[in-house]
């Protein structure tokens, strides 16, 4: 029968270990060989193949670790005689049980080509292939359990920690890791101390104290189980309670740890613990575990000692005290009840039962050329009288089988498995004692199914913010101590750090805290002002409406007809109008209300100008002609009615021509005020906007210089003085509506330029028809023709 080496390098007596401690590494040498026996029976797996194994206790101790793999690569390892019939060389190595001796070991290996599985080295650190490229290992990478418990405390709330940590390969590396990745999910480390087991009471005391007095009310443990016994019997000492404990993997399951007297420290701790399994088989073969299977065995002599409160030896104990009965080697293990034979919960164990059937399969394929397919497409088979250890490496990259469980085994481009964690949190049982409950699980993406009732702490460095305000940073303190600034306006923030802006179309509302629609404002009739402003307009239009009534009914009066009362009507029609439309520009903007209020406010205006121009030039045309040897013919009605179609139609064609090009449309202007939309016509052409106004200002400023040449008229009824008057006040309204218009904010635009109408409006109409009102309504002597021919009659005579 072939003899395969298969030396395992695990941790016995590791610093005198004793008690539950030494039951475990035991618990796992045995499952080590069960593994090993399991695969030499069976007829599927290395069929007509037997694996050997040599067990090293590297004392937990990293020289005696590299004594050991020196030893073995020297070839002076010495074989198990009675089972074996040859001697070969070291095909892979199982261990060891901490990261600074498998780092020590794979550094040592790597250039033999010997590969290194460990089942409880997990620093982060060993996934580097260009550093470590024969290490393995079943049990997940610190990598991914510093992330999970950053992840962790965030989910809890708990931004504001402290931080333990073995100060070794695996406390350092590990503690590295949660740092970067608490400072990624927003959690910062208040302090962050390092141990060792073998440190003076004094540090480990100033450990303690610091911890008492940080403001944190969460410590994360990243520790050895060593560590953490020896951190919380000081603990316990200074009597440090009130603290909720974030453990690693490594001390969360620990029994000797989860006393009646340690749960006044550690009730409710938190961690994630390796996935528990079963092995099928492996209580019965722990049942048969004698005395007479290995006599030699210390650790196995020292089990059944302490197991069985006896001794193998008659030596009484040196110091005074009871004698111990004899042990006789036929004490039956099902008997009793003991932890050894618990096989309900294997969380470390079955990493070493993977670690070997790993290499079993790795070796199974290599001499049945499986997977020759894989990396190099070329790989050659084996003999089985000459498998070197690089081979076994190369099939062990592809490893990929399936357990009796059901568990999928095989290892990433870095060596690691997949990475499953359980959540486990230390809860009373009705009898008080300390057990550990599974709340939820942790795939290598986040944590799921985590419901757990307790009583959980407040650990924040300051309580956040309030909405509507946000964090800003205090000068040397760390991110997660800040003060609290109301946020800007038009910003919000609900319960986050910064505040972000509202969209153009929102502001914020009070206590800033959501972003709501922006008061869209326009000069609406529901307002005073759009109130006030209608009424003015309709009682102008009304007003004029009774001018006109009254020039219809006096329309035979010398006044009246001496004031050409086709023109007159005609201009009071137009006046009407100019108040009517300044209507058009109350309400909300929609896409006929923009395109008819400037064409309409400047057809009405042109039309009344050129009534207004009309009746000045006849004015003037009447009088010049009634003097003596003048040759000018009167002014016939058929001109003044071209006069004023030509300069309205002249208007008509330039609105026309701004509708077709740029018409004026609705508008929400954002950019003038920050906190409200303000809905507004654009004028669409600037050119044709101020086109209109300049062509109603034209016509203006020829009215007023033709009335102003006029004024020494005859002065019974000189109509010209008026209509001067009325164009001066005019010119000064839309003269000074120009800069007001511009600088006006939102409405207010709206509202100065019908209040320019309006005024501009009731100067025409007063003005020009004021005085004739007062004429024909107080003063009717002077409405006779004598009266109004009077002065211009006796100078022309």
């Amino acid at each position: 029968m072939q003899l395969l080496w298969v030396v395992v390098v695990v941790v016995l007596g590791v610093f005198g270990a004793e008690g539950e401690e030494a039951l475990s590494l035991f618990h796992r040498h045995t499952t080590m060989i069960f593994a090993i026996e399991e695969i030499n029976n069976s007829s599927s797996l290395l069929p007509n193949m037997s694996i050997g194994y040599r067990i090293y206790d590297s004392c937990g101790l990293t020289l005696s670790s590299m004594r050991a793999v020196m030893a073995l690569m020297n070839g002076q390892e010495r074989t198990v005689g009675k089972t074996c019939s040859g001697q070969s060389a070291v095909h892979a190595i199982i261990g060891a049980s901490d990261s600074s001796s498998t780092i020590v070991m794979s550094r040592s290996t790597g250039a033999f080509q010997i590969p290194v599985i460990s089942h409880l080295a997990t620093c982060a650190c060993l996934s580097n292939r260009k550093e470590f490229p024969s290490f393995f290992r079943t049990i997940p990478s610190d990598f991914y359990q510093s992330r999970a418990l950053a992840q962790l405390v965030k989910y809890f709330g708990w931004t504001w920690v402290g931080a333990v940590r073995s100060d070794n390969a695996y406390g350092n590396n590990g503690m590295a890791t949660f740092v970067e990745a608490a400072g990624v999910e927003g959690v910062c480390i208040e302090y962050s101390e390092a141990i060792l087991w073998n440190n003076p009471r004094e540090k480990i005391a100033r450990v303690v104290e610091v911890i008492s007095r940080a403001s944190s009310k969460v410590v994360v443990a990243f520790l050895s189980q060593w560590e953490m016994a020896v951190l919380l019997e000081e603990a316990l000492a200074q009597n440090l309670t009130g603290l909720q404990w974030v453990g690693s993997e490594s001390w969360i399951t620990i029994d000797r740890l989860a006393t009646r007297r340690s749960s006044a420290v550690l009730s409710g701790t938190l961690g994630f613990a390796i996935s528990k399994s079963k092995i099928p088989g492996l209580r019965e073969f722990l049942l048969r575990v004698g005395p007479a299977q290995d006599p030699n065995n210390t650790l196995l002599r020292e089990f059944w000692e302490t197991t069985f409160s006896c001794r193998f030896s008659s030596q009484e104990e040196k110091d005074s005290g009871p004698r111990q009965s004899q042990c006789s080697g036929s004490e039956r293990l099902e008997e009793i009840s003991n932890p050894f034979t618990d096989t309900s919960e294997l969380r470390f164990s079955i990493n070493v039962y993977k670690a070997v059937y790993a290499v079993a399969h790795s070796i199974h394929d290599l001499l049945t050329c499986r997977h020759g397919e894989g990396q190099g497409g070329n790989r050659n088979c084996a003999h089985r009288d000459n498998i070197e250890p690089g081979q076994v490496l190369r099939y062990l990259r592809d490893v990929n089988f399936t357990m009796k469980s059901g568990e999928r085994v095989y290892f990433d481009e870095n060596g690691d498995p997949t990475a499953i964690y359980e959540l486990v949190n230390w809860q009373r049982d009705q009898a008080g004692e300390t057990v550990f409950v599974t709340v939820g699980n942790y795939n290598g993406e986040g944590v799921s199914r985590c419901c757990i009732v307790f009583q959980r702490p407040r650990s924040v460095c300051s309580d956040s913010c309030l909405p509507g305000f946000r964090q800003s940073e205090i000068k040397g303190m760390p991110v997660c101590c800040f003060s609290c600034i109301p946020c800007a306006a038009g910003e919000i923030s609900n319960l986050t750090a910064k505040c972000t802006q509202c969209s153009l179309e929102y502001w914020s509302n009070g206590d800033k805290s959501r972003c709501v629609p922006k008061v869209v404002e326009f000069l609406s009739f529901d307002e005073t002002m759009g109130i006030l402003l209608a009424a003015i307009s309709m009682v102008g239009a009304c007003l004029t409406i009774v001018v006109s009534l009254v020039f219809f009914c006096f329309r035979e009066t010398p006044i009246v007809k001496a004031s050409n009362s086709e023109l007159s009507f005609l201009l009071l029609f137009s006046l009407t109008l100019c108040f009517l439309c300044s209507l058009n520009f109350i309400g909300r903007p929609s896409e006929w209300s923009c395109m008819l209020r400037h064409t309409a406010f400047g057809i009405t205006f042109a039309l009344c100008m050129s009534c207004v121009l009309a009746k000045t030039i006849a004015v003037v045309i009447a009088f010049q002609a009634t003097m003596p040897g003048n040759t000018v013919p009167q002014c016939s009605i058929p001109l003044q009615r071209i006069s004023v179609f030509s300069c309205t139609l002249l208007q008509v064609v330039i609105c026309v021509l701004w509708l077709a090009l740029a018409p004026s449309v609705p508008f929400r202007n954002t950019a003038h005020a920050t906190e409200k939309v303000i809905l507004e016509c654009d004028v669409g052409s600037a050119i044709g906007f101020w086109a209109v106004l300049g062509y109603i200002g034209l016509l203006a400023l020829l009215c007023f210089v033709l009335a102003f040449l006029a004024r020494k008229l005859p002065d019974n009824f000189n109509e010209a003085k008026f209509i001067s008057f009325s164009m001066l006040i005019f010119c000064a309204v839309w003269i000074t509506f120009i800069p007001a218009y511009v600088s006006s904010p939102g409405k207010f635009t709206v509202a100065v330029e019908i209040f320019a109408i309006l005024a501009s409006s009731f100067g025409l109409l007063f003005c020009i028809f004021g005085p004739k009102c007062y004429i024909i309504f107080l003063k009717p002597e002077r409405n006779t023709k004598k009266h109004i021919m009077g002065k211009g009659h006796a100078k022309s005579q």
